[in-house]
This record gives C-alpha cells, sequence and structure tokens, in this order.
C-alpha cells in the first residue's frame, strides 16, 4: 500500500513537471518518473519481509529475488545518463539563447524590427549625412 501512494506522487509529479515549458521542469520530471519506476519495479520484486540472498545461508523459499534489484540498478545507471543528457541539453539551449531572435526574412541582425543596416537614407525619404547615394 505504501510503495503504490509513493509510486502515484512521484509519477504524477513526474507527469506534471514533464508537461511544463521549462527544461529543467522537464529534466526533473524525468527524475521523479525514473524513481516511481524503480519503487514499482522493487515492489514488483515482493516487498515481504525476506532474507538478503546469500546462497547457504538461508532457505532459498525465505531468500529475496535478487533479479529486480539488478533491473534497479541498471534503470538507475541509465536514468543518471539521461538526467546528465538533459542537463547538457539545457545547458547548450543557454549558450544558444542570449536574447537574439533570428529574423523572420533571414537577415538576422538580431533587433527584432526592419533590416536597416544598408540604409543611408532619413526617414522622411531625402538624403541623410551620408548623402544618400544608392
Amino acid at each position: 500500500m505504501t510503495a503504490a501512494l509513493v509510486v502515484t506522487v512521484l509519477v504524477s509529479g513526474g507527469v506534471y513537471l514533464i508537461l511544463q515549458r521549462e527544461l529543467l521542469r522537464v529534466v526533473l520530471g524525468f527524475i521523479l518518473l525514473g524513481h516511481g519506476v524503480n519503487v514499482v519495479i522493487i515492489s514488483a520484486g515482493g516487498m515481504a519481509n525476506r532474507e538478503p540472498a546469500l546462497l547457504g545461508q538461508q532457505d532459498r523459499a525465505a531468500m529475496a529475488d535478487p533479479l529486480p534489484q539488478a533491473f534497479v540498478l541498471t534503470a538507475i545507471v541509465i536514468a543518471f545518463a539521461i538526467t546528465v543528457y538533459l542537463l547538457s541539453l539545457l545547458k547548450a539551449g543557454d549558450a544558444d539563447d542570449d536574447g537574439r531572435r533570428a529574423e523572420p526574412d533571414g537577415s538576422g541582425d538580431g533587433d527584432g524590427g526592419p533590416d536597416t543596416a544598408g540604409d543611408t537614407g532619413t526617414a522622411d525619404g531625402s538624403a541623410g549625412a551620408n548623402g544618400g547615394d544608392r
């Protein structure tokens, strides 16, 4: 019963965070989902009071199943790798996002307005300080 409540909280929190816009919240959502899956796998192996899986020490019927524990160790490594990858994507996205936007026409001057780098005239159409030669 307790494991089911923990899984419910972790998975629902993870899904909620994955559906958010910020990438950091998505990363935290994947972490919560990973923990929820680990709890599911461990609880599937049986959470009854069982003895450690040491051959020759106990009866085999009383031993805990070591396979779910091995799966959880593998899942922890995979979740860590995914977390590192997502955090590197987050860092790379922050490096590219320095406040400038690409222009829709492809000019890419980044000011958000019309590209006026080659204009030499004034706003009323008369020649500016550069003489207005075009």
